[in-house]
């Protein structure tokens, strides 16, 4: 029989293993003292930290909808129609006419519409440089001012070419409408006498 100092051979170290594994399986006391054995003698058994808790991510600002009124909406609407019959243009149906017929027609709504817009706001382009220019976009650019088109990947920056300059109006001078106003009459129905 081997003293304790010396170490067992290959076939007295098989039935160990899976002695020892049984046992680990079945009794708790015993796999606990195996598992002092195992750890190394000479490294201190130091107590594991926990991970530090991941730093919370910020909740994004919620998204608060205003509601539109549509008064502002039907107001304009209504003016476009006085100016330039607009809504007679785009409720008539032009399959019956001639394309003279309605180039003429679309001059009228034009030059209305134009009226309105001059009247009534004051229009700028959101960018200055000429349509077709080759331009940088810096990353933190304004995602509500430039939309990006085409094959957009990666990130900012971006460089390609201004297909539109946009539009921005920088003022508003609708009139004021009265409190008994109904907005939803565009126009009103005439009767000639």
């Amino acid at each position: 029989m081997s003293t304790p100092s010396s170490h067992p051979s290959f076939w007295r170290r098989v039935p160990l293993a899976f002695g020892a594994f049984f046992s680990t399986l079945s009794d708790a006391a015993y796999a606990a003292r195996v598992e002092k054995l195992s750890l190394p003698e000479a490294a201190p058994v130091a107590p594991v930290a926990p991970a530090p808790a991941p730093a919370p991510v910020p909740a994004a600002a919620p998204v608060i909808l205003k509601e539109a009124t549509p008064d502002a909406a039907l107001q304009l609407l209504a003016l476009l129609q006085r100016e330039a019959r607009l809504i007679d243009f785009t409720q008539e149906n032009l399959g019956s006419h001639a394309d003279a017929d309605i180039g003429a027609a679309a001059r009228v709504v034009h030059e209305g519409c134009a009226k309105v817009m001059r009247e009534y706001f004051t229009i700028e382009a959101v960018r200055q440089e000429a349509e077709g220019s080759r331009i940088v976009l810096q990353e933190g650019f304004d995602s509500a001012q430039v939309r990006l088109t085409g094959n957009v990947v990666g990130s900012a920056p971006f460089t390609g070419t201004l297909s539109h300059r946009g539009w921005r109006a920088s003022s508003v001078r609708l009139p004021k409408l009265s409190g008994q106003h109904d907005a939803s009459i565009l126009a009103p129905a005439e009767v000639e006498l």
